[in-house]
């Protein structure tokens, strides 16, 4: 990808949520070698509240994978405002997807493709794209969703 995560954040013309402080006794980010782990992050909107809604009850699986996005959006904001440039970021190795969801609910993957698809829009489709896991769960506060992921930083 010729353009930079920063210049494409700003050619899709993308709006970053405030980042959320840390909901307990963790670090929203930590860096171990050469790999940047982020902390679940939940779907917050551009007042800084959170996404509200359950997969298979009030959500369909649309308005869930665009609250998979929203969580991609609070992670980039995340990223910038705790450790700095998206520009120091190689590629996207890991993440683990958690849906908010009925027991019925079985379009996890789906979802959390709004998470992903956003991934490889940013960082490109060779670098956006890591190994990932999708699953359905109760999440607190009644949040749709929630991802961790793992980025390997530039060298």
């Amino acid at each position: 990808m010729s353009t930079s995560p920063s210049e494409r954040i700003k050619e899709l013309g993308l709006v970053l949520p405030p980042a959320p402080p840390p909901a307990g006794v963790y670090r929203p980010i930590l860096i171990v070698d050469n790999f940047l782990y982020v902390s679940g992050q939940g779907p917050v909107n551009l007042d800084g509240s959170l996404m509200k809604g359950r997969a298979g009850d009030d959500l369909d699986m649309d308005a869930a994978k665009l609250a998979a996005r929203q969580v991609g959006l609070t992670m980039l904001s995340t990223i910038t405002t705790h450790f700095g440039s998206l520009d120091r970021i190689e590629r996207v190795v890991k993440v683990l997807g958690m849906v908010n969801c009925t027991p019925d609910f079985g379009k996890q993957p789906y979802v959390i493709n709004g998470f992903s698809e956003l991934m490889a829009d940013v960082f490109g489709t060779e670098n956006g794209i890591g190994v990932r896991s999708a699953v359905g769960m109760m999440l607190p506060e009644n949040i749709p969703v929630e991802i961790e992921a793992m980025f390997q930083l530039k060298s």
